[in-house]
């Protein structure tokens, strides 16, 4: 172990620490390995993946691939409706897709129930 470890890209936190082939941040809880140059110098950019693993985008075509239930609505949005131009954000709980659908209007979904049309 050395004694100048790097910062957390992150948080930039001092405390940071090693375990096995990582550097882990004990106050944000983020880990990386430390011949990463990815994580180190595009911390702050995230990749978004949809339910295959494509890397979405803003400006997107998405189609939902399984039927979703909307909280207020008799009908839920059914598997196969077209979403397009979508928006990614920092959501909450997990919803990183900003969006407008026909019929429901303006939601928020997650990348786990879309695939890029």
């Amino acid at each position: 172990m050395s004694d100048t470890l790097p910062p957390c890209p992150q948080c930039s936190s001092e405390y940071t620490y090693e375990m096995n082939a990582l550097m882990v941040c004990p106050e944000c809880g983020h880990e990386w390995a430390p011949a990463d140059p990815d994580a180190q110098a595009g911390a702050g950019e995230r990749v978004i993946k949809d339910s295959v693993g494509n890397v979405l985008s803003d400006g997107d075509t998405v189609t939902v691939v399984k039927a979703l239930k909307v909280k207020g609505s008799a009908s839920g949005i059914k598997a196969g409706t077209k979403v397009r131009n979508i928006r990614l954000v920092d959501g909450v709980d997990g919803h990183d897709i900003d969006c407008r659908i026909e019929g429901f209007g303006a939601m928020q979904l997650k990348s786990g129930v879309v695939k890029k049309a």
